[in-house]
């Protein structure tokens, strides 16, 4: 049951895929770009929204959803990096004296607490200041529009850039 279920996701979501979208207009870079011309969207798939949430969001939504997906594509390659050299590190004498063993998916049990608890304040930190810099404080947001982000802040830019590599022009970010 859960193979067929997982099967007809799967096709339905690739199927989708190929759906026609239709254009509207969006002030998440400037007034007069549409989500077409949004960073990130390259071809040969051009804009690509399955699920159609674009079509149902406001500029704000989709300020937000952009922001969300940056963050979480972020999370997700800085774990792939870790897990890469939890496997390639394995019983080196630098972390820890050793004492982490085996495949990485069991190295998270092994690492001392210290450094988790270390970690959860870094993350913390980072966190409220892109959420300080990021959304409008809330005694200043109206009701009904909780989340809501500043104008004049571009999704994904935290403000650090240690190699100058960032785009001066937010149309290139």
């Amino acid at each position: 049951m859960k193979t067929v279920a997982a099967t007809t996701l799967a096709l339905m979501g690739s199927a989708a895929a190929f759906q026609p979208f239709t254009t509207r207009s969006s002030s998440t870079v400037s007034k007069a770009a549409t989500v077409e011309e949004l960073p990130g969207v390259i071809a040969p798939t051009g804009f690509w929204d399955p699920l159609g949430l674009a079509a149902k969001a406001d500029d704000a939504t989709l300020k937000r959803y952009r922001e969300a997906e940056i963050t979480h594509g972020r999370v997700a390659m800085l774990a792939t990096v870790g897990f890469l050299v939890g496997e390639k590190v394995e019983g080196s004498s630098f972390l820890w004296d050793a004492s982490i063993k085996g495949p990485a998916i069991d190295h998270f049990f092994q690492v001392p607490h210290e450094f988790w608890s270390f970690l959860v304040v870094i993350i913390g930190g980072i966190e409220i200041r892109r959420a300080q810099r990021a959304f409008v404080p809330p005694e200043e947001v109206p009701v009904g529009q909780a989340g809501l982000m500043r104008e004049s802040y571009t999704p994904g830019d935290l403000g650090w850039d240690p190699l100058s590599i960032a785009p001066e022009d937010p149309l290139e970010l």
